[in-house]
């Protein structure tokens, strides 16, 4: 480790808003309140949220995390992760008498209630998202199969056939990135000059703010950090956003991720948290920064989030 007086200087321009969102900050905060009423263990189904540190944080608490409520033993309650979870899965937990609590994130639950309504008035949706993800898959669950087709590219929607044009519409997953999505949009639109979108954009609040942050500062930077885990959409997103701001970019789970021989030649470098990774984190790999380099840390904020989501009734009354 160099010393004090022989490391050379690192600006940190550090993004706001960054890290946990209210959708996150309240699944965590449901499973918290479970394990306190309920007692160890509860399951989770899936994920809480797509963050390692924060899983595993949950898991010393009791928390025990599976892929299928056929895993969950009767008699113990059940959390369903943030990203949301087709209508199959609380009619089988209910099926076998479990006590679920859902934790799907509020903006993901309004895109859930959009396909209901635009199936309801007889129109096939077309929905923009990532083939696999938890929420494409719990979002395709939320209406009769056969109802949604998904497209993930520009190419897909010019590739696009469909029986009735003029009764289209369209939703997104809520972590896709802006730009991309919009190009998307613009395709559908000029193809289907009939089809309805959502009254509000579907991406998230938390998505586009912490698109727009690294969008402020990457041009200033000469690397960027992303903290975030592999499978985090909305983590993977802001790696793109730097680079096609023309920064490159690095997606790092924490601290001890980081490697020195990224920083030659990096005088400033930006950093940022996804949606689900904690502010810790973000501490952590400052620190590690510290131990190579005078760090000069700069909060750069492009907006002030203020949104906080209420708890289940059933864990606020306690």
């Amino acid at each position: 480790m160099p010393s004090t007086t022989d490391r050379r200087p690192l600006q940190v321009l550090v993004a706001a808003p960054r890290g946990f969102c209210a959708g996150v900050d309240r699944a965590i905060t449901i499973v918290e309140r479970a394990l306190e009423i309920y007692g160890a263990p509860v399951y989770v189904r899936h994920e809480i949220v797509h963050n390692k540190y924060v899983v595993d944080a949950l898991k010393d608490k009791g928390a025990i995390f599976v892929e299928t409520v056929d895993d969950v033993p009767n008699g113990v309650p059940v959390v369903f992760s943030a990203h949301g979870v087709p209508k199959a899965v609380p009619h089988k937990a209910a099926e076998r008498g479990l006590d679920y609590i859902d934790a799907t994130c509020p903006l993901v639950s309004k895109v859930h209630r959009q396909a209901e309504r635009q199936v309801e008035a007889g129109r096939h949706i077309i929905f923009i998202g990532h083939r696999g993800h938890p929420e494409v898959i719990g979002t395709f669950g939320q209406v009769p199969e056969g109802t949604m087709t998904l497209v993930e590219t520009e190419a897909d929607a010019e590739a696009l056939t469909v029986d009735d044009p003029g009764n289209l519409a369209f939703l997104t997953q809520t972590t896709l990135s802006v730009d991309d999505t919009k190009a998307i949009i613009t395709v559908l639109e000029r193809r289907f000059p009939d089809i309805v979108g959502p009254r509000g954009e579907d991406i998230c609040y938390a998505t586009s703010n912490r698109q727009a942050a690294v969008k402020s500062i990457a041009a200033s930077c000469d690397l960027m950090l992303v903290i975030g885990a592999p499978n985090s959409s909305n983590s993977l997103r802001l790696v793109e956003v730097s680079e096609r701001e023309g920064t490159n970019a690095k997606l790092v789970q924490r601290g001890s991720d980081v490697e020195l021989a990224w920083f030659e030649g990096v005088g400033t470098l930006g950093l940022t948290a996804g949606a689900s990774a904690p502010e810790l984190l973000v501490r952590e790999v400052v620190n590690k920064l510290s131990d190579w380099f005078d760090v000069h840390e700069e909060i750069i904020e492009s907006a002030k989030e203020r949104m906080i989501f209420k708890l289940p009734r059933s864990l606020e009354a306690v």
